[in-house]
């Protein structure tokens, strides 16, 4: 994607064997601005045809991507790398008209993308592999990995860019072919990374996308299909739960990182401004657009008051307009119906009791705005404990003990992140060793690096994205008894 790139020349077909090419039903998917409103493109609608004719390219693409030597998938990765550093700033702005989210997030986001190929350009030359003497000493053990085949790779709205890479680049390091289902609310993104897959090299067929309005129909076409052997998918437990459901039928291998509604414990010893800084971080990244983001904060009761106004302050402080625009800190929701979801959920926890230090009322005039918000004195039955918010609102509950603590944190079906703070490094790694999370963030706000495993416990996912861990998803181990 050039950075003289305007949506007037962004490719709006399916990109099917290395070609683009319009959609089989009729008609285009119009993509909207949250910000206004306004349709910005159109892009094609694949149906179940197109599905199956992306299988076919990534299957016949498939032997000679598994056979190319690791060095040339590690290099044209490392271009992919490249070019996403050289069209970041186009990219940035493209995530902001389709995605709403402020520019200087959606910046973030674009480094975080490129990230992801530069991470598994370098595992691509590390294959995995094994070799030992059986106890009985009768044979050797050689184990070695091999691609698992094609891939279907389903992303969320949220983060067009990162969650799209996240699943590609270790699917190509691995030696995998793969179809990409983009969200249909942010499909742009996605068609603009698949440009930028081209230019680098990547062989046809190797990478396609599809867009539908027909998800699940385009979806169960695909995993119908015995030459599909994984699934890769972002998104809610509900939705997660259906696809495995689905992916049993063919026994397909799958990965599922899904909701979270996360923990974020401040001990009275922990550093205040610190404190603060992370969980700014890790409430309004992509303005609580994300599984990550913090849902529910404990605070000791001892500086609860204390930490509820200063986070009032800095949440009210935040800036609220349309994404692309320098000075904004906080863009809109994705959607009316995102909008009518956290407006219900703070309505429910203000008629239980709840006190609104700041914001707490959607404004008037286009687009799909909420005010950043806090809530003090949050009570247990509001629905806003057990539900993910997905939104600019900061939830504030106290509690007395360590074990208080640990005990709320761990009582949700989720556990995708935790965030903790506390000067004291023992219970630092004391209390997150309790947490039932497959991640935590230890005095930090974020804790996402592609170098790192990704992934929740409980109803929050299965495997892991990045580290190793991730190109090994993409690998099925194949052992060989040999004596001599």
């Amino acid at each position: 994607m050039p950075e003289d790139m305007t949506l007037q020349n962004l490719p709006t077909g399916l990109f099917i064997g290395g070609a683009w090419r319009p959609g089989s039903r009729p008609g285009l998917i119009p993509v909207s601005n949250p910000s206004d409103g306004s349709v910005i493109a159109e892009v094609a609608d694949a149906d179940e045809s197109d599905a199956r004719t992306a299988v076919d390219a990534a299957s016949a693409a498939a032997k000679g991507w598994a056979a190319t030597p690791p060095r040339e998938r590690s290099e044209i990765l490392r271009r992919c790398w490249e070019l996403m550093r050289r069209d970041a700033e186009a990219l940035a702005r493209l995530i902001s008209l389709e995605n709403g989210k402020a520019l200087k997030d959606a910046r973030g986001e674009v480094a975080y993308a490129a990230e992801f190929f530069r991470w598994f350009a370098e595992e691509a030359v590390r294959g995995a592999g094994d070799f030992g003497l059986a106890p009985s000493g009768a044979n050797r053990i050689l184990v070695t990995y091999q691609p698992i085949g094609v891939s279907l790779l389903i992303t969320p709205w949220n983060f067009p860019a990162a969650m799209a890479t996240r699943k590609i680049a270790p699917a190509l390091a691995a030696g995998c072919t793969c179809i990409l289902k983009p969200a249909t609310e942010t499909p742009l993104t996605a068609l603009a990374v698949a440009a930028l897959l081209a230019e680098a090299g990547v062989p046809a067929g190797v990478v396609n996308v599809l867009t539908t309005s027909t998800t699940a129909k385009v979806v169960n076409t695909i995993l119908d299909d015995p030459r599909v052997r994984k699934v890769s998918f972002t998104g809610s437990t509900e939705v997660g739960r259906v696809l495995l459901r689905k992916a049993a039928d063919q026994v397909i291998h799958s990965s599922m990182e899904l909701g979270g509604n996360a923990p974020f414990l401040v001990f009275e010893d922990a550093d205040l401004d610190r404190a603060l800084d992370g969980l700014m971080v890790a409430k309004m990244r992509n303005g609580g657009e994300a599984c990550t983001a913090a849902n529910r904060i404990y605070v000791q009761r001892g500086i609860a008051e204390t930490f509820a106004s200063r986070l009032a302050e800095r949440m009210a402080a935040l800036r609220v307009g349309p994404g692309v625009e320098e000075t904004t800190d906080c863009g809109p929701l994705v959607n009316a119906g995102a909008v009518n979801k956290v407006a219900e959920l703070v309505d429910d926890a203000v008629a239980r009791g709840a006190k609104v230090l700041c914001g707490g009322t959607r404004g008037s005039g286009p687009g799909h705005f909420y005010p950043p918000t806090v809530l003090a004195d949050v009570p247990d039955e509001a629905i806003i404990r057990r539900e993910e918010i997905f939104g600019p609102v900061a939830p504030l509950y106290t509690f007395d003990t360590e074990e208080e603590a640990i005990t709320r944190a761990n009582d949700t079906e989720y556990g995708l992140v935790a965030y903790l703070f506390t000067r004291d490094l023992a219970r630092g790694l004391r209390v997150s060793e309790a947490l039932e999370a497959g991640m935590v963030a230890l005095n930090r706000g974020l804790v996402s690096d592609p170098a790192a495993p990704f992934g929740g416990v409980k109803q929050s996912g299965l495997g892991r994205e990045g580290a190793h861990h991730g190109m090994l998803e993409f690998m099925e181990a194949k052992y060989i008894a040999t004596d001599w």
